[in-house]
């Protein structure tokens, strides 16, 4: 065998034999080559590091850096490099994580796909299916099962989510949902700001909490404070009632809120309704304060109170208003228009006999109706008995007439007087032309009332009068001046019609032509027409009374002599 090889080869095959042998030897390199190249963890190709090497120093930008990739294929015809399995990609200060992505280094742009995870620092990262990158804006868009969490207190979901580095902003246009512990708000589209923690929505904006739920057309949200900031027409719905509100903020953690631009709470019921140019209510403590223009109203009890400052508290069920405060109770045809210098409204429980409204007016007082008008420095009525309480100084009329006393009772029967009840230092005078008056004075006085009309006045003690009798044709006989411990007066079409005086009485008739002038009244005559309130606006009006009050202490003083 050895014999013929060395006869092959003297006959000229020799340099065929190593031509073969050569062609073996690149063959087992090339494949031994191709091995360790699967094997060993990849290494950008020269020619790209040098091209991003060019690019970095040319454009002065960063470019995205390949940190990982298991496999790392360049095909024919496509420029971008295909990374394969555990892709990480890290471009200032942010890591990229990807099952697989293309790496376009000429244009600084990659686009990944599957298990998204993208890190920036410890506090923010996002999920997705896919993402594309851009690395000379640096932003990300990121589509499909898209989850943005920061803080580990905040998630944001969404399928479509792009977020600008530069601005540090993320924002969503296809529908998004953020949860915290607190509260889960969603909406059509949306923006998050994690320097600021701040949360912006707008279009079909709801926020769910335990206590409430929150619709609005726009609506920012501190993820950090947990504080709602409303900034167009929303509406809150909870188990207390329901919020109208254009601007303001709700403090989901406490409760607190302040309401601006005319905002209006009601309550469950539905009967009772606040509206103010700002409202800051504390729903946990169950109190509001209301600035500017408040306008409350009970439409159950018929009842509105206004004022330009006002406070209320629901678990107590008590209100008060202050600066240009007024009352309105309308439970009748006939509305009762009252006004003080602070109006209180309470309601007293009572399981046995029902709850009881109270509506308090201290200092200034004034109110009006059409069948009665008054004056005093506070007031007081009770739903329970309805009465109506004046006190210190008070004057009340009636058409023409006008009565004084210490203090006023108006007993109310469905709104309708029933009757006055004038107490120590009682004057009541009939206008009956402006220069002649009928008079009536005790210690106490009871004015009885049909409809709208007095029809009886009785008076229990001291009692005095001055009366201008007229016969049939209008023409006056003279003035009768009686004393008696008591006196009554029955009228009849607004005109006296019988007059009883007893036990014992006195009197004299004076012709008119031999009246002198100061005979013609009391000495302690006096007529507020001045004051008296003329309609439902006129009780604003700030009045002093002439003689400031010295000729009603004067009569008393006398009457408590007599």
């Amino acid at each position: 065998m050895l014999s013929k090889l060395k006869s092959f080869l003297n006959k000229g095959h020799r340099n065929r034999v190593a031509i073969l042998l050569c062609f073996l030897v690149m063959y087992a390199s090339a494949s031994n080559l191709m091995r360790q190249k699967m094997q060993a963890p990849p290494s950008l190709p020269k020619s790209v590091q040098k091209k991003d090497t060019v690019h970095q120093h040319t454009a002065n930008k960063k470019v995205i850096n390949m940190k990982r990739a298991e496999n790392i294929l360049q095909r024919e015809g496509f420029e971008p490099l295909v990374l394969l399995d555990s892709v990480i990609l890290y471009h200032d200060g942010i890591y990229m994580h990807c099952d697989s992505a293309y790496l376009n280094e000429a244009t600084n742009t990659f686009d990944a796909f599957s298990n998204i995870n993208v890190n920036q620092g410890d506090t923010l990262f996002m999920y997705g299916d896919y993402l594309h990158y851009n690395g000379n804006n640096k932003l990300l868009e990121v589509r499909r099962n898209v989850r943005l969490e920061n803080d580990k207190d905040m998630t944001l979901f969404t399928d479509s989510l792009n977020y600008d580095r530069v601005a540090n902003l993320a924002y969503y246009y296809n529908g998004g949902m953020l949860v915290d512990p607190e509260n889960e708000l969603t909406s059509d589209w949306g923006q998050y700001q994690p320097a600021l923690k701040l949360a912006t929505f707008r279009d079909s904006v709801k926020l769910v909490n335990d206590k409430f739920t929150l619709y609005s057309d726009a609506l920012k949200y501190n993820t950090d404070t947990k504080v709602a900031t409303i900034i167009a027409q929303s509406t809150i719905v909870s188990d207390s009632g329901t919020i109208y509100t254009s601007n303001g903020w709700y403090n989901t953690v406490t409760d607190e809120s302040l309401l601006l631009d005319r905002s209006t709470v009601v309550n469950k019921e539905g009967n009772r309704s606040l509206t103010g140019d700002s409202i800051f209510y504390n729903k946990q403590e169950g109190f509001g304060e209301v600035f500017g223009n408040m306008y409350m109203q009970d439409t159950l009890k018929k009842v509105i109170l206004k004022g330009n400052y006002g406070f209320y508290n629901d678990l107590a069920d008590f209100a008060y208003a202050t600066d240009s405060a007024i009352a309105i109770e309308y439970s009748q045809g006939d509305s009762l228009y009252l006004h003080a210098d602070t109006l209180r409204l309470t309601t007293i429980r009572d399981s046995i006999n029902g709850d009881m409204r109270e509506i308090m007016g201290f200092y200034n007082v004034r109110f009006f109706r059409s069948d009665v008008q008054g004056v005093c420095d506070s007031l007081m009525f009770k739903t329970q008995d309805s009465i109506l309480y004046l006190y210190k100084d008070p004057v009340l009329w009636n058409e023409n007439y006008q009565m004084l006393g210490d203090t006023i009772e108006i007993y109310m029967n469905d709104s309708a007087i029933d009757m006055a009840h004038i107490k120590k230092y009682c004057f009541a005078i009939e206008d009956i032309d402006s220069i002649h008056y009928n008079q009536l004075k005790g210690r106490d006085m009871k004015v009885f009332f049909e409809g709208k009309e007095m029809r009886n006045v009785l008076v229990e003690g001291n009692a005095e009068s001055i009366f201008y009798p007229i016969e049939k044709d209008g023409s006056m006989i003279g003035m009768n001046q009686t004393q008696s411990a008591y006196l009554s007066i029955s009228l009849k079409e607004k005109k006296i019609d019988l007059i009883k005086l007893w036990p014992q009485s006195t009197g004299t008739l004076t012709p008119i032509p031999d009246l002198l002038a100061d005979q013609m009244k009391f000495p302690d005559f006096r007529w507020y027409d001045y004051i008296r309130p003329l309609d439902k606006d006129d009780i604003l009006r700030r009045t002093k009374r002439k003689d400031d009050g010295g000729d009603m202490k004067k009569r008393r003083r006398r009457t408590e002599q007599q």
